[in-house]
């Protein structure tokens, strides 16, 4: 799966299947990326970076398999952490403000 074939359905139903077991850090920032990837002003340089990291969280062939307890999501947020870095001015308060949000449904306060 490239970039270009980027699923929301394959997003969402991994977030939703594995938020518990990737934790809070992961998720949010799948989030911010996912949710800045949506807003119209983000340049399309930063959306292929976005979604070949996101593409990577979720495809279940990884550097390390996810279902390794605590040590399968660690590519993953280093993928994630990267695009975070990189698009960091896109993610903005309108952003942030999303994915907590949907923080708040998945983990609670």
């Amino acid at each position: 799966m490239s970039a270009a074939e980027f699923d929301d359905s394959s997003f969402w139903e991994k977030v939703k299947n594995f938020a518990k077991s990737a934790g809070r850090e992961v998720i949010e920032k799948a989030l911010w990326l996912y949710y800045a990837a949506q807003q119209p002003e983000t340049p399309m340089w930063a959306k292929t970076v976005i979604y070949s990291a996101l593409v990577y969280f979720v495809v279940p062939i990884d550097a390390i398999p996810d279902a390794i307890p605590v040590a399968g999501f660690t590519d993953d947020l280093g993928a994630l952490a990267g695009a975070v870095a990189t698009c960091a001015a896109y993610i903005d308060a309108k952003v942030k403000g999303l994915a907590a949000a949907k923080m708040r449904d998945w983990f609670g306060d």
